[in-house]
């Protein structure tokens, strides 16, 4: 019989493909990537053509023996890596490493989006050839972020430091970190009020919580407690009365099913995890786990998809599924379509079960507790967006008291639906106001007290990886498989720090991005970057050729990159004397810039190897001691401002102080973008910054 060779990326697919083909098939795994662009050189001629120069990835050779000695033995060789970009370039590599254009085999294309016995028999009655235009598409990006890597990451060694990189895609993702600090360190609060009356419902023994909105016409924003305090005296003689009561129904429509960003953003808010640890457990998941009485077998589909489709025959088991276990009425009548986009694959499927009915329960023993939390998510957000509809009863009641308004809202889940299975911690829980029923335009209101609070606006949040994600999703950067390494790269860099969630930029990182900026603005343009993507899809789409992509963009970064050279001023970190003298040998200590930013040292390096950390001096007496403040960091790097008397004195602000004062409370003031503003929130005080003519 004839001798069949299946060829994965990973060895943990092997164990589970090669339990689904019995004797005649042999399986093995590549281990990703067989061949690549050398690591010393360019690799590519851009005077001929852009014709890539591949070589065999080092530690690959042995691989590649062993692959050959199986190639031999076989009549049909399937070439089995992941169904994206990736996969078809390196089937495509191993069809050239291993020379079978020269050999009498049969080689075929096959791909699945999950591993179970179905999905991988099927493939192999619908072998084709490897596509050229996906492969054509990574070449590109391969080339582009070669390009971008190659030619900045020494312009950056030599302005700043060796060791760091710059990348096509990291590069807009540093900078959108960076826009973000600009808007939160410049951004000053604003007051605002929020009026609250508690009133007496005759027959009811708890009040009701009206809203202050307005005037019947219009909405009003109160701004000062003045304000506040004149509308509460306005009221004081006048009725409350019911106005109007609308009654309705809601509905809250089933979520669609996972796509890589958003398993991102739900593992990362919901579970905690980071991108890296969600993708890592996600390809677990994916690949194969050994079952209790089943065995191995993929758990979930191909985890990185920009598409929402779901197969026929995977919805149909859906809806079969939640009818027998919910309830007839609980199957959805429709099916949420999703606006497609030109970047969907929508050869992919979103990320599903491989069966829906392997439940979260009858697997957990057989996981890790990650792997099963992650697995449960997946589950319930699918059969979620199999299921009906959230219904909602809804009541609206309108109270005029003289000229202004007030409201009172609540809600009642009626029948939960999907929310049976999938909610989430920004899901609605009802409100205080659970008399509201029994309420219309007859009920007797009496006033019973105010409930007046003073808040103020709140500055863009910090990034966290999950929003990151989003943001880099929704302006068409980057693909699924892009999202966490970039994530990971800029963090390993330090270009970014992550505390309790949210990412902050470096000093180091700044550096970075300023030279980007400076210098590389296109490369750093997030519309340029978002067309570049769309132009790479065009070349998967077979409409535009994948050299003339990298042949149009290679002279503008050439040219920018010489230009470069020559204008960017080297960023400072040589050794600057300072007048703090080392306790060891007498020498004035030098600054020295070391991978967590400066610190200070010894000029009588090797002899003295005294160092101590670097507190760089803002020119502002420590509110509370008088004494210095200086600029620290954390252990992670992110910086702060505090006083160098320290731990005696414990003032610190992540705002720069200044030496002005607040002429309304007398507190010290901070500097945010063109403004300085009051550190005192409860004061709001804020002026632009005088000149620095103005102080002379």
């Amino acid at each position: 019989m004839a001798k069949y060779l299946v060829i994965v990326e990973s060895p943990a697919k092997v164990k589970t493909i090669k339990k689904f083909l019995g004797k005649n098939y042999e399986v093995d795994a590549s281990n990703g990537h067989v061949r690549d662009l050398p690591k010393s050189t360019l690799g590519f001629d851009a005077e001929h053509g852009f014709e890539p120069k591949y070589i065999t990835i080092r530690g690959k050779g042995d691989v590649l023996a062993k692959l050959r000695k199986e190639v031999k033995k076989a009549d049909v060789i399937y070439l089995a890596t992941d169904p994206d970009r990736e996969g078809e370039a390196i089937s495509w590599h191993l069809y050239q490493a291993l020379n079978l254009a020269n050999s009498d085999k049969k080689v075929y294309r096959i791909s699945f989006n999950e591993i179970t016995k179905n999905a991988v028999k099927t493939s192999l009655k619908k072998p084709r050839d490897i596509d050229m235009d996906l492969v054509n598409a990574q070449q590109a990006r391969r080339m582009l972020d070669r390009m971008v890597g190659y030619r900045i990451s020494p312009l950056l060694w030599a302005k700043v430091k060796r060791g760091l990189s710059a990348g096509r895609v990291q590069s807009v993702a540093l900078r959108l970190i960076c826009d973000r600090e600009s808007e939160i360190n410049a951004f000053i609060p604003e007051e605002y009020w929020t009026l609250d009356a508690s009133l007496k419902v005759k027959g009811e023994k708890k009040p009701l919580t009206a809203k202050f909105y307005g005037t019947e016409k219009e909405k009003m924003n109160i701004t000062s407690r003045e304000q506040a305090d004149a509308i509460m005296a306005e009221l004081e003689k006048e009725k409350f009365a019911v106005t109007d009561v609308k009654k309705g129904e809601r509905n809250k429509k089933a979520p669609q099913p996972f796509i890589t960003s958003t398993l991102q953003q739900e593992a990362s808010k919901v579970l905690n995890f980071s991108t890296q640890k969600t993708m890592r457990l996600a390809q677990q998941l994916y690949e194969g786990v050994d079952v209790k009485g089943i065995g191995t077998v993929g758990l979930i589909t191909y985890l990185r998809t920009d598409s929402v489709r779901i197969s026929e025959e995977a919805d149909a088991m859906a809806r079969s599924f939640i009818a027998a276990q919910y309830g007839e009425n609980y199957v959805s009548s429709h099916v949420q379509e999703k606006k497609s986009s030109n970047k969907i694959q929508d050869a992919h499927e979103a990320i599903r079960p491989s069966d829906i009915t392997r439940t979260p329960v009858m697997v957990k023993e057989s996981l890790s507790r990650d792997q099963f939390r992650l697995y449960q998510l997946i589950w319930n957000r699918f059969t979620a967006s199999r299921m009906s509809d959230a219904k909602y009863e809804t009541t609206s009641v309108k109270i005029g008291a003289g000229k202004y308004c007030f409201t009172v809202a609540a809600s009642k889940l009626v029948f939960e639906g999907f929310m049976s299975v999938y909610t989430n911690e920004d899901e609605e829980k009802g409100t205080q106001n659970v008399m509201l029923k029994s309420i219309d335009k007859d009920t007797e209101l009496s006033f019973d007290a105010w409930d007046e609070k003073q808040h103020f606006t709140q500055p863009p949040a910090h990034y966290t990886e999950a929003s990151l994600v989003k943001a880099l999703e929704e302006r068409g950067i980057g693909r699924p498989s892009t999202y966490s390494p970039t994530i990971t790269t800029i963090l390993a860099r330090r270009y970014v720090i992550k505390e309790n969630k949210n990412l902050y930029v470096t000093e180091l990182g700044e550096a970075v991005n300023s030279i980007m900026t400076e210098a590389f603005s296109s490369i750093v343009d997030e519309h340029f970057t978002a067309n570049m993507e769309s132009l790479l899809d065009s070349v998967e789409e077979g409409t535009v050729n994948w050299k003339t992509v990298v042949s149009n963009f290679y002279p503008d970064l050439d040219a920018a990159v010489k230009q470069a050279e020559k204008d960017l001023e080297k960023v400072q970190i040589a050794d600057e004397v300072t007048d703090v003298i080392c306790e060891e040998c007498g020498r004035n200590m030098v600054i020295k810039y070391g991978p967590h930013g400066k610190f200070l040292a010894c000029p009588g390096f090797p002899e003295c190897r005294n160092t101590k950390p670097y507190f760089e001096k803002i020119g502002v007496a420590c509110p509370k001691c008088g004494k210095d403040i200086v600029l620290r960091k954390t252990k992670k790097g992110r910086r702060y401002y505090g006083c160098e008397n320290n731990p005696e004195c414990d003032f610190m602000s992540w705002a720069k102080p200044s030496s002005e004062k607040c002429p309304k409370c007398g507190s010290y003031m901070v500097e945010k973008g063109n403004k300085l503003a009051c550190a005192n929130e409860q004061c709001g005080f804020s002026e632009e910054k005088p000149k620095k003519d103005e102080k002379n």
